[in-house]
């Protein structure tokens, strides 16, 4: 599905029952909503999921105007989406570069968040290649383990327009992720918030400032997963945030 808003076409989709429970899923750095596509697999049966891309990436037209590559304006872009599907509040879920996004989406728009859930978070600058080397790690000692590797969805990365996937991502050296987390610290009424990231992610490091940040907060460590966890371990993802949802229930 596709909707014209702000300078550019955005793709989106919305699987699951309209009456379940909605969650707005924020794919990682150039990867596109397809990421998601084994999350969705495990849960539209019981969830409304709602996963776009932002402006430039995946199927998402480019915007004409480099300014309009912001958190600021992804956060307007969701919530047209979320408009536009009828959807009032949402649970939150992401990973990496996506939780970035939607750490600042939380801060401005906490509204309309019932739970965020942000997977490989990190409000300092990103070691790229600490991220590889720690992914690889993990993979190693998940096969030695036995568990098997899962094929990543076809077309988890594939943009229509390259350069301009590229040109998206630099809204994260654009926004205060530090005062947003205090922003959200300082809410009266905050969603409640679940950090969960790899032992081999260098990013763990920021998880736990992140989380110290934020009264409340909850962090989970996942076991032998590196950088990426939705992707490289898509059922233990899957897994962890169902049992926090459910801990949110009781």
């Amino acid at each position: 599905m596709y909707l014209d808003f702000e300078d550019s076409r955005l793709h989106f989709e919305c699987d699951g029952p309209e009456n379940a429970p909605p969650v707005l899923l924020w794919h990682g750095a150039l990867c596109t909503l397809r990421m998601w596509d084994r999350v969705v697999e495990a849960l539209a049966d019981r969830y409304r999921l709602i996963r776009f891309d932002v402006r430039g990436v995946g199927e998402s037209s480019p915007s004409a105007d480099p300014a309009r590559y912001s958190f600021e304006q992804y956060a307007r872009d969701a919530d047209a989406i979320l408009d536009h599907a009828g959807v009032d509040r949402v649970h939150l879920w992401s990973m990496a570069w996506g939780s970035r996004a939607a750490l600042a989406y939380l801060s401005l728009h906490a509204e309309r968040v019932l739970s965020a859930a942000l997977f490989d978070a990190s409000i300092g600058a990103a070691d790229v290649e600490a991220q590889q080397r720690g992914a690889r790690d993990a993979l190693a000692l998940q096969e030695a383990a036995g568990i098997a590797r899962v094929e990543r969805p076809d077309g988890w990365n594939r943009h229509a327009d390259p350069a301009a996937a590229q040109a998206a991502l630099a809204a994260a050296r654009r926004f205060d992720l530090p005062a947003a987390a205090d922003r959200i610290a300082a809410l009266e009424s905050r969603p409640p918030l679940l950090v969960a990231t790899g032992d081999h992610d260098p990013n763990l490091a920021s998880s736990r400032d992140l989380v110290a940040r934020i009264p409340g907060a909850r962090l989970e460590v996942l076991e032998q997963v590196g950088h990426g966890s939705v992707l490289q371990r898509p059922d233990l993802a899957v897994q962890t945030w169902l049992d926090w949802q459910q801990q949110l229930q009781q």
